[in-house]
């Protein structure tokens, strides 16, 4: 007997028609009826997870607090659930069939022909059964990445298929989240992709139980009766999807088309409760009915992709909301900015968040960014990178340490005040080597960073290989650049503040991964208010 029920979200017709968002969205109106929800990806790629992907190709990595580097999906079920996920939520071809392998290699299957049905099969299934027999949750929902038809997904869809024949009808549940294309030329809604793409599911054996139809115009009774007959679901089961103003509408647009309820309905559960979406309800007042807006500078050097620092946006929506101000970002790619351009480009701001990254490309721009904002007192936020930035800028300008710089970007410099972490030394491999997740820091009394928290002990996400190099840490507390977050195991400093000026921080570690709906981060939100009152003050001057 099953300890949960499984719900799967499949995809047709096109890539990045946001299963993560509708199975985000279920999750929390099953969730707001008082049921535990947890939400797992599983990807067709053979990397073993995105830690070594670039942020071009893949978005930004998500990390967890155990340390998984995961899909940034699983940043969405975070958002709205406001839960943490683990290792056991993303999963990947590559995992699969690494612990295969690694078992073949093992002799567990000594004398078996190792196949992909099913010894592949099996380890996906073993994996989709990890939560649900946890006894945490009611339920599973698990989104398969990529497309239904698509070569890498095909075990995965299998896999599906056989957990129905697993648990039995009344606890598993198949949605389709599909794309109804209106041609303007024909003036028509089109449902032939949605029918070829079932007809490629009901192939592998998959009958889906609900068609989430994604489309930019309201569905008419005759289309969804047309979906209901071709597709072989109940007329209640075609949901209309429509192309939302913001991610956080989705949850309220899908109570309205009654998704939660198929599901329910579906899965034979009696739940007469109304779900409780009044906090949510109030944070999208605030988010849509914003009294002022500040102009935020993102300088970072995969900017043509904003999904790179997907969690940065989202961490700056729930601070705006709090604020009740909208944060326009202003993208601005680091390599583009030199001593001469930085008043033209980062001037007008209220603010500049320098982002993560890694690598030499495009650094120097940051740190001339960095020190433009430090002379000119605009308020400043560094993450990860962002804060070594702001560590060489201050080494460089004011120390006038000649040549200081981060061993990762140059290895031989006199002067290393960012330099590889003492337990990096010996790693070779790229992936899943860095320090990875949640890790304490103690927070100086009295600090900026001490206050905004409200507390002295913090938790934060990491994701790095290179640290704050202590040999310089008195001679940087000594001109003014205050260490205020400091681990306490190891001594890293993970906080750094400047005296003197309205908002200066840098942090090593990530924030905006901890940044939810219903818990903004703290360190966002002061932020926006900080550059409010910049605004306010340049504005009185002018």
């Amino acid at each position: 007997m099953a300890t949960a029920k499984y719900i799967f979200v499949t995809g047709g017709v096109t890539s990045s028609l946001g299963k993560g968002i509708i199975s985000a969205s279920l999750g929390k109106l099953l969730q707001a009826r008082g049921f535990k929800v947890t939400i797992q990806k599983f990807d067709p790629y053979i990397n073993i997870d995105p830690g070594t992907l670039n942020p071009y190709e893949h978005g930004e990595c998500y990390v967890t607090d155990d340390g998984a580097e995961t899909d940034l999906d699983l940043g969405h079920y975070e958002r709205f659930l406001n839960t943490p996920t683990s290792q056991a939520n993303n999963i990947t071809t590559g995992r699969i069939y690494n612990n295969v392998i690694t078992k073949e290699r093992r002799g567990e299957y000594l004398g078996k022909t190792v196949q992909v049905v099913p010894h592949i099969t099996d380890e996906i299934k073993k994996n989709i059964y990890l939560l649900g027999e946890s006894g945490d949750y009611d339920f599973v929902i698990t989104e398969i990445g990529g497309c239904v038809g698509d070569i890498e997904s095909l075990p995965f869809i299998e896999a599906v298929r056989q957990v129905k024949w697993d648990v039995g009808v009344n606890n598993f549940l198949v949605i389709h989240l599909t794309l109804i294309p209106y041609l303007s030329a024909a003036k028509e809604l089109k449902t032939k992709p949605t029918q070829h793409s079932v007809k490629q599911l009901l192939e592998a054996g998959i009958q889906p139980d609900i068609l989430v139809c994604r489309s930019e115009r309201r569905l008419p009774m005759e289309i969804r009766k047309k979906l209901a007959l071709f597709c072989n679901v109940h007329i209640n089961s075609v949901i209309e999807a429509l192309d939302a103003e913001t991610i956080y509408d989705v949850p309220i647009l899908m109570r309205k088309e009654k998704l939660a309820e198929r599901v329910l309905s579906k899965l034979k559960i009696a739940n007469k409760n109304e779900p409780n979406l009044d906090q949510w309800k109030v944070f999208l007042g605030k988010l849509k009915n914003p009294t002022d807006e500040v102009k935020i500078g993102l300088v970072g050097k995969y900017v043509e992709l904003p999904d790179a620092y997907k969690s940065i946006v989202e961490a700056f929506i729930h601070a705006g909301a709090v604020n009740e101000c909208r944060v326009d970002i202003e993208w601005i790619s680091s390599e583009t900015i030199t001593e001469e351009n930085c008043h033209s480009i980062l001037g007008k701001l209220d603010g500049v968040l320098v982002a993560p990254g890694f690598g030499e490309r495009g650094v120097e721009g940051k740190i001339e960014a960095v020190r433009y904002i430090r002379e000119k007192k605009i308020p400043f936020f560094g993450i990860c990178l962002g804060m070594q930035c702001a560590v060489i800028e201050f080494a460089r300008n004011v120390l006038k340490l000649k040549g200081a710089s981060s061993t990762e970007l140059n290895e031989n410099t006199k002067h290393p005040v960012i330099d590889l972490m003492e337990e990096q030394k010996k790693v070779t491999d790229k992936g899943g080597t860095m320090r990875l997740g949640a890790y304490p820091c103690d927070l100086k009394k009295g600090s900026k960073a001490s206050l905004v928290y409200g507390k002295a002990k913090i938790s934060e996400r990491h994701r790095h290989r290179y640290e704050f190099n202590n040999k310089y840490l008195k001679q940087m507390e000594d001109a003014g650049l205050m260490a205020t977050g400091i681990n306490p195991d190891t001594g890293l400093v993970e906080v750094v503040e400047l005296k003197d000026h309205p908002w200066f921080i840098g942090t090593q570690y990530h924030p905006e991964l901890k940044s939810t709906v219903l818990n903004p981060h703290p360190l966002f939100v002061k932020f926006v208010e900080v550059a409010l009152e910049h605004k306010k003050t340049n504005n009185s001057k002018n």
